[in-house]
């Protein structure tokens, strides 16, 4: 489980969350980047609601560590899309994603680019 550290010092308890969801959010974040392929795309045409947990955390690898939470992503392009800034991209969108979300800064967000697919 990954500790959400809270600003205030509430009597209420502690938070935690399990790196299950970080993964979620980080695909859900990467599967609305332009040029994304692969599985990612189908995430985005199919909907959640037709998505099993499974397909969810497919190409995401999220690794809890004393030090920080460090994310992999693993995933195709399209032809002709800027690499550069399609990798930057995914990662501030998981990193505004998380955020938001679970008030989790995250160490490092690395991307891997592990081909690129032609245009139809």
């Amino acid at each position: 489980m990954v500790k959400v550290s809270e600003t205030s010092h509430s009597k209420l308890g502690k938070i935690e969350i399990a790196p299950e969801v970080l993964t979620v959010i980080a695909s859900i974040a990467t599967s609305e980047i332009k040029g994304i392929q692969g599985h990612f795309k189908e995430l985005k045409k199919s909907g959640l609601e037709h998505i099993s947990k499974k397909q969810l955390s497919r190409g995401i690898k999220v690794d809890t560590q004393e030090d920080g939470i460090y994310i992999d992503v693993f995933c195709a392009l399209s032809n002709g899309i800027n690499i550069s800034e399609a990798a930057k991209k995914i990662q501030q969108a998981i990193y505004n994603s998380l955020t938001t979300m679970t008030t989790i800064e995250p160490s490092q967000i690395n991307i891997h680019i592990t081909h690129i697919e032609p245009t139809t």
